[in-house]
C-alpha cells in the first residue's frame, strides 16, 4: 500500500513537471521568434501627427447640397448640432441625420470671448467654424500629455470638437454642480476635453 501511494505520488509530480517543461519551453520560444508589434497604441509619441486630420474648409465644401449622411451630437435633449456645423431642434433633423441647410450654422450665441459656451451644440457648431482652425491647431499642439491618447485617435475636426466641449470632473464642483454656466469649451488645452 505505501508503495502504491509513493508510485502515484512520483506519477504525478513528472506530469506536473512535463507541463511546466512544456509550458516554459512555449513562453521561451514565442518570446524568441515572436517580434513585438509596433502599433502599440498605449505608447503615443512626444509629438502628435495630425498630417491626416481633415479640417472643414473656409469655403465649406457642404453648403450647395445635403450630404447623403452626417453624424451629429446625438445626445442634446432639444438641439442636435451636425458635423457640418449646423444646428437645428431635434424634432427638424432629416432623416439622414443632417440639419437642413436652411438652419443656422457655425452658432457662438452661448459662447464667450474664451471659447466656453453654456449649451454643448453651440460648443461644437461654434468649434467647427474654419476661422477656428489655428486656435484648434494650438490646442492641439499644447496638448497635455494626459489627453495624447485621446487626441492621438481623433482624426477630424468634429471628432476634436465633440471632445473638447464635452464637461468634465474639472468642470464641476461637489460633483453635482457645475463651476459656471459656459461648461462647454473647446479653447483650453488645459481644461479636460
Amino acid at each position: 500500500m505505501w508503495r502504491a501511494f509513493l508510485f502515484s505520488f512520483i506519477r504525478r509530480k513528472i506530469v506536473l513537471w512535463v507541463i511546466f517543461g512544456c509550458s516554459l519551453m512555449y513562453c521561451i520560444v514565442s518570446f524568441l521568434l515572436i517580434p513585438p508589434r509596433r502599433s502599440d497604441i498605449w505608447r503615443v509619441s512626444k509629438k502628435l501627427d495630425h498630417s491626416s486630420f481633415v479640417w472643414i474648409s473656409a469655403e465649406g465644401e457642404w453648403n450647395s447640397s445635403i450630404p447623403q449622411s452626417c453624424r451629429n451630437t446625438i445626445q442634446g435633449k432639444e438641439y442636435i448640432a451636425d458635423d457640418r456645423g449646423y444646428i437645428c431642434q431635434r424634432s427638424n433633423l432629416l432623416a439622414n441625420n443632417c440639419c437642413g441647410i436652411t438652419e443656422n450654422r457655425y452658432i457662438c450665441d452661448t459662447c464667450n470671448v474664451d471659447g466656453c459656451c453654456v449649451l454643448y451644440e453651440h460648443c461644437v457648431s461654434c468649434c467647427l467654424d474654419p476661422n477656428k482652425r489655428k486656435l484648434l491647431q494650438t490646442v492641439l499642439g499644447k496638448a497635455s500629455e494626459t489627453f495624447r491618447v485621446l487626441f492621438s485617435v481623433i482624426n477630424n475636426q468634429f471628432e476634436l470638437c465633440l471632445a473638447k466641449c464635452r464637461t468634465s470632473s474639472q468642470s464641476v464642483q461637489h460633483e453635482n454642480t457645475y463651476l459656471k454656466p459656459n461648461k462647454h469649451c473647446y479653447t483650453t488645452a488645459d481644461k479636460v476635453p
